[in-house]
């Protein structure tokens, strides 16, 4: 595989052009136009006026969880869990509605100090308990149990955690992080890090796309910390991507087929997720490994992809499809479901600029440029734009 400089997508991005905090109306972020090698701007809430009618606009509808918690132990000392996924129950919804206990893998802040024995974190009249079981890496598979059986492991999150806002707002999470930090949209929890294309959508936005004849199908990925890890690599190739869970109900698949060639994705999440299903579809495997779509050809059309997992849905009697992916979309990587992307301005050598040049056709730097000299507002809390894809 021909060596990909990471080198080659650095760009400077000072600090006071990350977003901090949100605007106050959502929908009054900058909208940046990328379309035929040119672009233009407009606002958000104009959104509807640059895609085209008829077409399907499909967005992530996971929920970020207060992923973040802090425990003291009778030293006095600090240490923070941060929960990544969970491990046993393995399902999301099966995990965070357990009374029980249940066990995650997760990051450890200040470690050394949590050499041995239970944590204890108490709110209320309910305490928490995390026992460290194993390490691997860089992560740690913690058991949790709590002494309130009427409690499930969402609520105890709910309680005693914190929301994850991301590293480089090199702040303390706000209440008001609470609300803004979550899509309109939002409603099946196991996220640590939002879909933040999708934070600029209001339920006005929503009804004026839906008055266009725009149509709208959901499906969901839970977004793992990895979608923050930098590229340390010098080839981009040499990159682990990260695994992350997607679900899929039969009602988007079926839209899917129905509009190809006018799919909209809202966001790298939505997009990693749709392109996905081709290689799912094509293989029936439900992990998608991070180099399929660059090992071989692929002569399957995307119609006949949805097809066979509308099928597959019906020989295993499901209404969603639950897969994993692991797909890596970089600079020759041939596109077979989205046609637009709404999406945020990513940081300098991540895996998601590689993703916006692959979608661009490597034309990414006259979409950056223009963004730097007009008082564009970058990473998670910052403005949008909307790509045609080359």
């Amino acid at each position: 595989m021909e060596v990909l400089r990471i080198d080659d997508f650095n760009y400077p991005l000072p600090d006071e052009r990350i977003a901090k905090y949100p605007l106050q109306e959502r929908d009054h972020s900058k909208l940046l136009v990328y379309k035929d090698g040119q672009v233009s701007e407009d606002r958000f809430y104009n959104v509807g006026e640059y895609i085209p009618t008829h077409s399907l606009l499909v967005y992530n509808n996971t929920r970020v969880i207060q992923a973040r918690l802090v425990f003291h132990k009778q030293s006095g000392a600090r240490v923070e869990v941060f929960c990544l996924e969970p491990i046993a129950p393995h399902d999301y919804q099966l995990s965070l509605g357990s009374q029980t206990g249940c066990t995650w893998k997760t990051m450890i802040g200040n470690l050394k100090k949590w050499k041995e024995g239970r944590l204890a974190l108490q709110v209320g009249a309910t305490t928490l308990y995390a026992e460290r079981l194993s390490t691997t890496g860089n992560t740690h598979e913690v058991q949790f149990t709590w002494d309130n059986p009427t409690l499930s492991f969402a609520e105890i999150l709910d309680a005693m955690g914190e929301l994850p806002i991301p590293p480089y707002l090199n702040r303390a999470t706000e209440e008001s992080d609470k609300k803004t930090y979550q899509t309109v949209y939002s409603k099946i929890k196991g996220s640590v890090a939002a879909p933040t294309a999708g934070l600029h959508f209001t339920d006005a936005v929503l009804d004026d796309l839906r008055s266009r004849g725009i149509r709208m199908s959901e499906v969901t990925l839970h977004v793992g910390a990895g979608t923050f890890q930098p590229v340390k690599t010098e080839d981009a190739n040499q990159h682990t991507m990260h695994t992350e869970i997607i679900a899929v109900p039969r009602k988007a698949i079926e839209d899917i087929r129905d509009n190809v060639g006018h799919i909209v994705a809202v966001g790298t999440t939505s997009m990693r997720t749709l392109e996905s299903l081709y290689f799912i579809g094509e293989t029936l495997q439900m992990h998608v490994p991070q180099f399929v779509a660059y090992e071989s050809e692929h002569t399957m059309t995307t119609q006949q992809s949805m097809q066979r997992l509308l099928d597959y849905l019906d020989e295993t009697h499901q209404d969603t499809l639950h897969a994993e992916t692991q797909i890596m979309i970089k600079p020759g990587y041939e596109f077979h479901v989205v046609n637009q992307l709404i999406t945020n301005f990513h940081q300098p050598k991540s895996t998601l600029l590689l993703l916006v040049s692959a979608f661009v056709k490597g034309d990414w730097h006259t979409i950056y440029d223009y963004a730097l000299s007009h008082d564009f507002r970058f990473l998670s809390y910052g403005d949008s734009s909307i790509l045609f894809r080359r």
